[in-house]
Order: C-alpha cells, then structure tokens, then sequence
C-alpha cells in the first residue's frame, strides 16, 4: 500500500481545478486564507480557465493535474472545487507516472471516482476531505483535517465533534477498507474503467440538493447491482438539502435510508459530519478501519501518513 508523506508546516499545497470553474478573485482570496494557515502554494496553470461549466478543457484540467501531482516540489495536492468535470478528465491521465510521484491527495464531491479509482486500482491512501474552497473556520473541520494529515502516522479515532450525535443500528463492529463518497458519482461509475470496488469495503456515502426520490433510484441502482450487499458495513455522513417542505406524493428520506441500507442488516453508524455541510471531518479512502459501533466511533488500524 502507498501511504503518503505527511504534511508539515511550510509544506507546498498543489491547487488544481479538475472540475467546475471558480471567479478568479474567489480563487485568490481562498488560497489566501489557505496560506495563512502556514502552507506554500503552488497554482496549476490552467485553474482560472472556464469552459462552460467546467474549469477548462479535459486535456487543460488533466496536464493540470498530472503537472502538479508530478511536480517534486509539490507535497500534497488538494482541489480547489468539486462540481462537475473530474471523469471527464480521467482518461487522460498517466497514473503509472503518478504512481512514481506518490503524494497526498485531498478532495471530495466530484472528486469521489477519482479518490476511490486510485486507492481500488493502484492501493493508495486518498483523502475524502475539505477543499481549498472549504470554509476552514469551522474548528472542528481545520483540526480534523490537520490531525489527518499531519499527525495521522500511527492508529488513531474519528469521533463526532461535540453536539453532533453519531448515532448506529446495533452494537456489533465491522472491519473493513474504507471507501465511497458522494452517491451520485458513486453510482455514475459503474460500468466504467474506474467503477469502485465494494467487495468487504465500510462505505461512506454523502449527498447534497436530491430529492428522497433521487436518492431511492441511487440506492436501488446499487441494491440491483448486488454492491451493496458486498460491503461490510455503512457510514452515512451529512445529505443536505435532502428534504421536502411537502411529503403527500414522497417518501422521506429516513424511509429510504430505512428500506434500502437498514433492512440489510448491515452496521451501520449514522449522522457522521462529513459531506456538503459543516463541519467536514477527513477520511482515509483505501484505509483499514474498525466501525465500532458500539462505542459509536470509528477506529482507524493502520497509518495513513508517514
């Protein structure tokens, strides 16, 4: 397994923009806050690009990215944004060259086939994490963030920050390799070269402005396509915007959850912060980890970083 260098302060933060475009002055005052937070920053060349709805043309945000990842003063790379974009770039990438230039990787949201697809394929550690774009005001998403990715060389805990209540179905724990993310971008993988693997993974899954409806024909995609039933156990983190003023003609999504993940009979720890809302709490993709369901935590059993 590749487990990357850990950050220090001082470390050069690589910005890319693999998906949608950003206002040039929202870019800059980003990673100025980014800076002040006491990293270097190393731009890609093509993150003020717009092409439509997306940040540049496939080959820019791709030779963008792989400049970047590649580049030997770069210690870790994070996305600016999510949105829309990153599969479309994925082709273009040389990931053998990646693979000799192994670092940390930070993003989610569109960013999920990208960080499953390099830890199912090539064993790498990724991070479901906060962006450059995140509001890192929120203390509980900085310190998670830092922790992870600094001090993350030895086993370690994720809990909920206080106020916040994990909650879970049963008392018996799971082990399992971590993956997942956003469950639209889950599910727009299958049936592609970067389809993620479920066989005995804990996956996550987060979603953000879908109907309960929406997040049913998601669910019911994966139930049909037997992936579901391949994984160990579950973690639901943060749907925002997932509800309805008007349930006459809806389920809730709380049913949906109910009939689609529960009736599995699966562990399953619920309500965990990380997603499209604040605070943000950083994954390991590609890492052992332990659902302790019981204690309601989740233990993670190797390093991440070293």
């Amino acid at each position: 397994m590749f487990v990357p260098k850990r950050l220090k302060l001082g470390s050069t933060i690589g910005v890319v923009c693999p998906a949608s475009p950003e206002d040039s002055q929202i870019i800059d005052e980003k990673i100025s806050e980014f800076e002040n937070l006491g990293y270097k920053i190393k731009k890609g060349t093509h993150i003020y690009d717009r092409y439509g709805y997306l940040a540049g043309l496939d080959e820019d945000r791709s030779k963008d990215f792989q400049d970047i990842y590649c580049n030997g003063e770069v210690d870790a790379v994070i996305s600016f944004r999510g949105g829309y974009g990153t599969m479309r770039m994925m082709p273009y990438l040389n990931y053998k060259k990646m693979l000799s230039n192994y670092k940390i990787f930070c993003g989610y949201s569109d960013l999920t086939i990208l960080l499953n697809y390099l830890s199912n394929k090539y064993n790498m550690i990724t991070f479901h994490s906060p962006m450059i774009s995140s509001d890192f005001t929120y203390e509980d998403t900085l310190n998670s963030f830092l922790l992870t990715l600094m001090e993350g060389y030895k086993p370690y805990t994720i809990e909920n920050p206080k106020g916040f209540t994990l909650e879970s179905n049963t008392d018996i724990s799971a082990l399992g390799t971590l993956a997942g993310g956003n469950l639209s971008l889950i599910c727009a993988s299958l049936g592609t070269p970067y389809e993620m693997d479920f066989k005995d993974k804990i996956l996550f899954i987060e979603e953000v402005d879908e109907s309960p409806y929406a997040i049913d024909r998601m669910l019911t995609q994966l139930s049909l396509s037997g992936k579901l039933n391949e994984c160990k156990g579950f973690i639901l983190g943060q749907f925002t915007g997932c509800s309805l003023e008007n349930y006459t003609r809806s389920l809730t999504l709380n049913q949906v959850l109910e009939e689609k993940l529960f009736t599995l009979n699966k562990p399953i720890l619920f309500n965990f912060m990380s997603g499209h809302d604040n605070p943000k709490l950083t994954l390991p993709i590609g890492a052992k980890i332990q659902l302790d369901c019981k204690n309601k935590m989740i233990n993670v059993l190797q390093k991440v970083v070293q």
